[in-house]
């Protein structure tokens, strides 16, 4: 067996969907390949309270994404999917985002707007 053809999440899915009786999973990987940089300390520490909230969520039957949600203050929660949707520009001016790029030293870009 290759290890490249082995989805560690496809498995873990089937497993939770067989025990809380999931008509439909969809499993999102950590940040990590959105990025190309391994999870540091803060990194594994947000997975870790989003997926603690996951479950707890799930087994309360509550459906949404698990994240912090701008609407509520960055409040750590399970977002309503109804509340989700594509097109919202991302805020390149958020203080975290700044912080972010000056740590690893990469300048902001500008701007683009962006119709949707």
């Amino acid at each position: 067996m290759k290890l490249d053809t082995i989805n560690p999440g496809q498995w873990f899915g089937k497993q939770f969907a067989d025990m809380l009786k999931a008509e439909k999973t969809m499993v999102w990987k950590s940040g990590y390949f959105a990025r190309s940089a391994a999870a540091n300390d803060e990194d594994l520490a947000l997975i870790k309270q989003c997926t603690d909230l996951a479950v707890d969520a799930a087994l309360r039957g509550e459906s949404g994404v698990t994240g912090q949600d701008d609407d509520a203050n960055d409040e750590l929660r399970v977002i309503e999917f109804p509340r989700i949707r594509g097109g919202k520009p991302f805020n390149i001016d958020q203080p975290w985002f700044e912080d972010l790029l000056s740590g690893i030293g990469q300048a902001k870009g500008s701007k683009e707007h962006v119709e949707h």
